[in-house]
């Protein structure tokens, strides 16, 4: 579709990226706090009616550090890191699911519908967030050498995986306490777990777990966003500093430093970032599903021949085109509830960084060469015109 409409689905896709991040920088002391509550004093200032207390921003700021030169120091270290604090969320996980179905009670769970279509609508504003991550697969895959058919049954399997993990979490949730309970819950999860045993000690272990759960989402949107912004630069979409490599460590250096930056930022906003975050990325993230499903119907047909290691239906044949085109609808049907007088119209503040992220994202399309055509010779024409720009100012 050309460069700008990749630099456009790909800034939408790193919005998103960036967005979890800060959002996580947030929830990190978030967590912190309901752990310890001596965290939750010495208030430095309030926004949007909520309090920023100072070790809030003392933990989100030296995690984002921490985080950032972990990953500058290479993949190697952050697969580690990433492995080790999953194992533990799994095994959280795990207690939770064996309690409640042992502890709990069946009544717990009803009603077991309730909202109707208002319910369900407010469940699907905040699915793209939830669900954000199986695309980082690709983004690292390279490094980690990762066949390309592979990467396919990768992303399925993680989006399948995080489908069952949600379910398990709310059914577990549910089972564990009446609803009249859950409802005045600080942290549902926690709570209704501590409620259903008897003790603290387990509202505790569900939040450990939640915390790990955090970071890890976090460094992996950090390890996303990063490589995206490298290859944007790489292929002369955005400004050459974002591409950077660190001399030593080969890590895009200059791309992790903006995002850790920016997630540094956010913990000074405090809880109401929680919110802003989630609001603001969602339509990015569902823009940019709505170009790769568009995407995809125009590769059907102007490259029907092309080498596909993961293959929706026959060669060919019209479940592609079905499946692109259920793909098309749904996520434009997504993208139509942020509309004005719609359910999911942003407030001022998701408004605000929505459209200072967009406004940086639509000058690095407009200094794009014109004229370079759509096709599998695009990034070299691209470059070779880039090339071209550079050796006109030198001379003038």
């Amino acid at each position: 579709m050309g460069p700008r409409a990749a630099l456009v689905g790909s800034w939408g896709i790193v919005g998103g990226y960036v967005t979890v991040a800060m959002f996580q920088s947030v929830a990190v002391p978030r967590a912190a706090g309901y752990l310890f509550p001596g965290l939750n004093q010495f208030s430095v200032w309030s926004v949007a009616g909520s309090e920023v207390y100072l070790p809030w921003i003392v933990i989100g700021v030296v995690t984002s550090i921490l985080l950032t030169v972990m990953n500058i120091r290479g993949i190697r270290y952050a697969s580690l890191f990433q492995t080790s604090v999953m194992t533990f969320l799994v095994v959280v996980a795990v207690v939770l699911a064996a309690s409640a179905v042992f502890g709990g009670q069946p009544a717990n769970l009803e009603p077991l519908v309730t909202g109707g279509s208002g319910g369900v609508i407010a469940v699907l504003l905040v699915v793209p967030f939830l669900f954000l991550g199986f695309d980082v697969i690709p983004q690292s895959a390279e490094e980690a050498k990762v066949p390309p058919r592979q990467i396919g049954k990768l992303i399925v399997i993680s989006v399948i995986m995080a489908t069952l993990f949600y379910i398990v979490i709310v059914l577990a949730t549910a089972y564990a306490a009446p609803r009249d309970e859950v409802v005045v819950f600080d942290l549902d999860t926690a709570d209704a777990l501590a409620y259903m045993l008897g003790h603290p000690f387990w509202g505790q272990l569900v939040v450990a777990g939640g915390l790990a759960g955090i970071v890890t989402t976090w460094n992996a949107f950090l390890i996303g966003a990063s490589r995206l912004l490298w290859a944007l630069a790489n292929s002369g979409m955005i400004p050459a500093w974002f591409g950077r490599m660190h001399p030593k460590n080969g890590t895009p250096v200059n791309a992790l430093l903006f995002v850790g930056g920016i997630t540094t930022l956010s913990p000074f906003f405090g809880v109401a970032m929680l919110g802003w975050a989630v609001d603001s990325g969602g339509p990015s993230i569902i823009f940019t599903y709505l170009m790769v499903a568009l995407a995809f119907l125009v590769l059907r047909r102007k490259e029907p021949g092309m080498d596909r290691p993961m293959r929706i239906g026959r060669p060919g044949g019209a479940l592609g085109p079905i499946v692109g085109a259920a793909a098309v609808l749904s996520t434009a049907a997504m993208l139509s509830l942020y509309l004005p007088g719609m359910p999911a119209f942003l407030d001022v503040e998701p408004w605000l960084i929505f459209l200072v992220w967009w406004a940086i994202g639509i000058w690095f399309a407009v200094r794009i060469p014109g004229g370079v055509k759509a096709g599998p010779d695009a990034e070299h024409d691209l470059l070779a015109k880039l090339a071209e720009r550079r050796r006109r100012r030198t001379k003038a």
